[in-house]
């Protein structure tokens, strides 16, 4: 018995005939009637009713065809995987993206990731920093798009593309006149995220703000922080590829007169095989986004 075999009775089982059996399979219909002949010598019952007009299982071919179908499927996820160990371009690629840039390079760069990138299956998991660190350290992702460096010589990063910072203003508020606002003047309503995200200590960093604000407000996302600036409760810097639904909110952006911002980079664990994969799915999201930030930081995204 052999898995060619074992496909053969697949194929007569699901077509009820001979010879459509065999023009699937690829091979004359004797030669599938005498395959499947040996098989039940083999297994030393009868597998099909065979009448001048259809193939019907049996049923001990009903019992035994649940088996072959794992057996076959088995073998095939076998061959899949040892395909993909032989191309670090094919199989699964787990994207760990934290979430103040997963909702906005997505959609951006998926599209291109699987032109580019066919036979590799990338699967986006969205958390903060530290989770993603971990799950990388776990081997339960692969890769982690960050906007921080890594620590530790067990993680390493390469930059992709830099992201500028923007002042996201209400409408009627003093600095929406300005053309290019400080970021200090930010500092006195500025609204933050809450712990835990790499966005709030670089905002901070920003507007020279060490800690303490008199902002009680915490948001977990940065789709609050816009709703509440469009609402006119206060400002908050948004990196540039958030622009548009910032705009779309009918918020006013200027670009700031220090030009921060932020590195988007991708790390990995220092002993992951596939580099390959690695260095290809990044070169993917970086062409994606050249050019990019020299728009956003004169406020032209």
């Amino acid at each position: 018995m052999n898995l060619r075999d074992l496909r053969y009775l697949l194929a007569v089982a699901e077509h009820a005939h001979f010879g459509r059996a065999a023009e699937a399979c690829g091979i004359s219909q004797p030669t599938l009637s005498v395959q499947v002949r040996k098989l039940e010598e083999l297994f030393g019952v009868a597998l099909f009713e065979r009448t001048s007009k259809r193939v019907v299982p049996t049923a001990a071919c009903e019992r035994l065809l649940g088996h072959v179908r794992a057996a076959v499927a088995e073998t095939d996820a076998m061959l899949t995987l040892a395909r993909n160990l032989r191309d670090p371009l094919a199989g699964r690629f787990r994207l760990g993206i934290i979430p103040t840039l997963a909702p906005y390079l997505l959609p951006l760069v998926f599209a291109p990731l699987r032109e580019a990138l066919p036979a590799l299956e990338i699967e986006p998991w969205e958390d903060q920093t530290t989770a993603l660190l971990d799950r990388l350290r776990a081997h339960e992702l692969d890769a982690a798009l960050l906007a921080t460096e890594v620590d530790g010589p067990d993680l390493v990063s390469q930059p992709l593309f830099a992201e500028p910072f923007l002042a996201a203003l209400p409408p009627e508020h003093p600095l929406a006149q300005r053309e290019v606002v400080a970021e200090a003047d930010l500092a006195r309503d500025i609204l933050i995220l809450a712990e835990g995200h790499c966005l709030r200590d670089q905002a901070l960093a920003a507007c020279g703000r060490g800690g303490a604000l008199g902002s009680t407000l915490r948001a977990a996302s940065l789709s609050t922080l816009l709703n509440m600036v469009a609402a006119g409760y206060g400002t908050t810097l948004i990196p540039a590829l958030a622009a548009g639904a910032a705009q779309d909110a009918g918020i006013v952006l200027r670009p700031l007169a220090a030009r921060v911002g932020r590195t988007v980079r991708i790390a990995c664990r220092a002993s992951f095989p596939r580099r390959a994969a690695l260095d290809a799915v990044g070169e993917v999201i970086a062409s994606r986004l050249r050019g990019f930030a020299e728009g956003a930081a004169a406020g032209t995204v």
